[in-house]
């Protein structure tokens, strides 16, 4: 039997708590790691160390096995230090430029801490408290940064996956809602559901597909919409795919409009895409995971007009509002469309709760358990402000236009988007008479090269099954001089492997 203030002993300096075992036990992890880290990023010099796959495999195997007894977090630490952090994506560092996928800023950092220390759990008001209404806060903060009117809400998400399955989830109800008077959430899908189609651009990210299937309405319902020659969804072949629908008696419901395409960050016309789903009654969607921190953009800002007549939004914090992985947003014009994913349970968020005056963020979400990741970017706002958050993204896209404008002056490189819609560019090692086979495997051998000797951390792309080479420019710190350099690096690559292939 247990014994009054009896407990386990030993674990007093496992957890954080207001003992000053556990208290000292913190400053000391704190301490070990930070020196870990500072030595990481004082001692690196490039973005990767240039390991193979199999040395990186070989050198995790270096740790030591999980044991019965444990060993201290000093030691623990020091093996990561030697095994792990130093064969890890510097991504801070300038030359990492290959994906969406950014340099984190101090402040969130700091308040990472904050998040993972307190532990809150964004699902019910008992379990986060204060969480719940700063969240909130910032839910109400973008909603107005975005456009919306005091009826619109959202939700903290994992990012632009999770938030694309939203808006078409809710699309998906409400049509069905509307036009079968059918509870999806009571009954499933109508009979009638094979008919329904969602329309996007062929450049749309993937998730778009994805979702789809896992909605139950398969791949074959979406409908790709021929992208124009600046890789933004063609209006003209909108309306056709849409006379087509009309005479094949399917039922488009939802469109999806991109703010930020993957690989060249095209914006679709977003007010004109509004204006066609109201003239057909359809959900429209904005996936600005990417693009939408333009709205923050003191020159940009102009390019994602009609952002606010979307019926939902996509946006990511982890991309160019540079906050550690994971963090996004799902807004939506009409707070009352997340009816369609509200579920009570008893021991968690009963109805009688809202009545009292108690929040709870679960009854938003399609996620139960969740971090108080809006901390992370409160913190980030709080401290730098939105005209330095403003000036560092149009920083980037300058910064991506004069890469452009290099890459177009130099010989045997062509760029395909000589005017970039955000910071992304596509190129690639051509010269003239190369043959397309072999110029393919050039370009795929500067890739590799460039990883391999931990020089560059650049993207590769496919485009009409052509090799492709990508800078994709999130860091502010990156600068046109390191841009050039990895340039003039790509071009002796290409000259060597073509040399050698001759």
């Amino acid at each position: 039997m247990i014994q009054d203030e009896e407990r386990l002993p030993d674990i007093s300096s496992l957890f954080l708590y207001q003992g000053e075992d556990g208290l000292n036990a913190y400053k000391r992890a704190i301490d070990v790691t930070k020196e870990e880290l500072l030595r990481l990023y004082g001692n690196s010099v490039k973005p990767y160390s240039g390991k193979s796959p199999q040395q990186v495999e070989d050198d995790v195997k270096k740790i030591g096995p999980i044991s019965e007894t444990g060993e201290s977090l000093t030691d623990v630490v020091g093996e990561l230090g030697t095994y792990v952090l130093p064969n890890s994506i510097l991504v801070t560092h300038p030359k990492s430029i290959a994906h969406l996928h950014c340099p984190p800023l101090i402040p969130a950092l700091a308040a990472e801490m904050m998040i993972s220390a307190l532990n809150q759990s964004m699902d019910s008001w008992d379990q986060s408290a204060a969480a719940t209404h700063l969240e909130e806060e910032m839910i109400r903060w973008l909603c107005e940064t975005f456009g919306f009117s005091g009826e619109a809400d959202g939700t903290f998400t994992s990012g632009g996956t999770q938030s694309n399955y939203m808006g078409l989830l809710l699309a998906r109800d409400a049509f069905c809602h509307e036009h079968w008077n059918w509870d999806v959430q009571q009954d499933g899908l109508p009979r009638e559901a094979y008919r329904l189609r969602i329309l996007c651009s062929e450049d749309a990210h993937f998730t778009v597909k994805k979702s789809a299937s896992q909605l139950g309405l398969g791949e074959k319902s979406v409908v790709l919409v021929k992208a124009d020659n600046t890789r933004r969804l063609c209006m003209e072949d909108l309306q056709k795919k849409l006379e087509r629908l009309q005479q094949e008696n399917l039922l488009p419901f939802a469109i999806v409009a991109t703010c930020g395409t993957t690989d060249f960050g095209s914006i679709d016309p977003l007010q004109d895409i509004a204006s066609i789903a109201r003239e057909h009654k359809l959900w429209f969607h904005v996936d600005a995971a990417y693009g939408g921190a333009l709205r923050l953009s003191r020159s940009l800002f102009g390019k994602i007009q009609g952002i606010e007549l979307a019926d939902s939004v996509t946006v990511d914090f982890h991309k160019l509002f540079y906050q550690p992985i994971s963090c996004g947003a799902f807004l939506v014009r009409d707070r009352t469309n997340f009816r369609f994913i509200n579920y009570h349970a008893a021991y968690l968020n009963p109805e009688k709760d809202e009545e009292e005056g108690m929040p709870h963020l679960v009854n938003k979400s399609v996620q139960t358990t969740r971090r108080f990741d809006a901390l992370k970017l409160f913190v980030s706002l709080k401290v730098i402000g939105t005209k330095r958050f403003g000036e560092m993204i149009d920083y980037t896209c300058e910064l991506a236009q004069a890469a452009a404008d290099t890459i177009c002056a130099m010989e045997n490189l062509i760029v395909l988007n000589k005017q970039p819609e955000l910071n992304a560019v596509v190129f690639r090692y051509q010269t003239p008479y190369g043959k397309e086979e072999d110029m393919n495997k050039v370009n795929q051998l500067i890739h590799q090269t460039l990883l391999h000797s931990g020089s560059g951390i650049i993207a590769r792309t496919s485009i009409e099954g052509k090799a492709y080479l990508k800078f994709t420019l999130l860091n502010p710190r990156t600068t046109i001089r390191d841009i050039k350099d990895l340039l003039d690096e790509i071009q002796k690559l290409g000259d060597m492997y073509t040399t050698n292939r001759g």
